[in-house]
């Protein structure tokens, strides 16, 4: 029987967790991705991949945005992209590890204003890249949906606590790829204290705009604050109502998981919009909230 990223816990405890776990990215141990090969699998199926935004926000260069198809596996708290189908006993290559998504502090959702093509979610990680993710089928999207913030709800760590810094400017806090060491039920209040705690700065910081007079960079600064914690506040929300509603018994839940998946060994045909590529689309403005924050001018109105 395969361990769940928490089980993982007693063997970080008994020293036995480094010769299982490597990590993929910086030698940070707080940020980089956990990659356990004895991890859970909680789902798996194609899916085509386009990068929407890339750390922080910012906007991905245009050769960069592509529609790419991938061999979909979450396992642990870490979603696989791959070029070939899933086979536990085969070692991941380098592209592999390197398309790898950590979805710990994570939250996706139906990208409602993306119209180009059906059933795509959109992804949003901890250090703020967004990832757009296109399912086979409604059904699908949904059930992906769901698999990924259960994950990120069940096993996201706590927080860090902000930085104290001189300066008055605002940053967002570390959120740890490690693993949670809470159980269930302090899992649930601890996502329900951050809510909490996320709409009550929310409602104050919306009660205090800046002046239209204010310099453009205090005005960009209010505007980078507001957008985080309103993502903040639907994040802790998803969270809460999940692990309300089960959790890890949604996690173990296998019903309709990839079905008519694995009829297929080949990449499966995702459909596009009919629209040639050169036709214009208007963007929508909660679209463009998905980037960070331009600097606005003092002119601009902030509601």
């Amino acid at each position: 029987m395969k361990k769940s990223p928490s089980d993982n816990g007693d063997d970080k405890l008994n020293g036995t967790q480094s010769k299982n776990v490597n990590r993929i990215g910086t030698n940070n141990p707080f940020l980089e991705i956990p990659h356990d090969p004895n991890a859970a699998v909680y789902k798996t199926g194609f899916l085509a991949r386009k990068i929407h935004a890339d750390m922080d926000g910012k906007k991905t260069p245009r050769g960069k945005r592509g529609w790419k198809t991938f061999y979909a596996v979450l396992k642990g708290t870490v979603l696989y992209l791959q070029k070939d189908e899933y086979k536990p006993e085969k070692a991941l290559s380098e592209d592999d590890l390197k398309n790898a998504v950590s979805v710990h502090h994570a939250l996706a959702l139906k990208a409602t204003d993306y119209e180009k093509r059906p059933n795509v979610l959109k992804l949003k990680t901890a250090d703020w890249r967004v990832f757009l993710f296109q399912a086979q089928s409604t059904e699908e999207m949904e059930l992906w949906i769901t698999k990924i913030n259960c994950v990120a709800a069940v096993f996201s760590a706590p927080p860090f606590p902000a930085a104290i810094g001189s300066q008055k400017k605002f940053s967002r806090p570390l959120l740890p790829a490690t693993t949670t060491k809470l159980t269930k039920e302090e899992q649930l209040k601890s996502h329900e204290t951050k809510l909490k705690q996320i709409s009550t700065e929310l409602a104050e910081h919306r009660s205090y705009p800046p002046d239209k007079k204010v310099k453009s960079k205090e005005v960009d600064e209010y505007k980078m604050k507001d957008h985080y914690l309103e993502f903040e506040k639907t994040r802790y929300e998803v969270y809460v109502k999940l692990l309300k509603e089960g959790g890890k018994e949604l996690l173990s839940a296998n019903e309709n998981d990839n079905s008519g998946l694995k009829k297929s060994h080949s990449s499966p045909s995702l459909t596009q919009d009919s629209s040639p590529s050169s036709a214009k689309v208007k963007r929508n403005v909660s679209e463009r909230k998905d980037y960070r924050p331009e600097t606005p001018s003092i002119k601009q109105k902030v509601t």
